[in-house]
């Protein structure tokens, strides 16, 4: 099997964020378009995550320390660590979670 990201409908997860999401058994992995301004509140999950920015400027918090992210930076994210953000630019992001996200299918 194979996808094209163009073919992928976007949906809108959470206010300002439209993920083009792709599943395996253990894997979800997320494209976002990040409207300016757009938050994500700290939230915590069972899944470890890596976020990397494929455009744009987002401030992250992760377990409590505060910073801005850029083109091209790539951020993991441990199993159960607090974490949220804002874009500060419109923003395309990455996310890759391990197991699953289940919710998101």
């Amino acid at each position: 099997m194979s996808l094209n990201l163009t073919t992928i409908p976007s949906k809108e997860i959470m206010p300002g964020y439209h993920g083009k999401l792709v599943h395996t058994k253990t894997m979800s992995l997320v494209f976002w378009d990040v409207q300016k301004d757009a938050v994500v509140p700290e939230h915590h999950h069972v899944h470890e995550q890596i976020m990397h920015v494929i455009e744009g400027e987002f401030q992250f918090t992760l377990d409590g320390i505060t910073k801005v992210y850029y083109t091209g930076d790539i951020v993991p994210i441990p199993s159960n660590a607090p974490h949220g953000g804002k874009a500060l630019t419109p923003c395309k992001l990455m996310d890759v979670f391990s197991p699953a996200r289940e919710e998101y299918k």
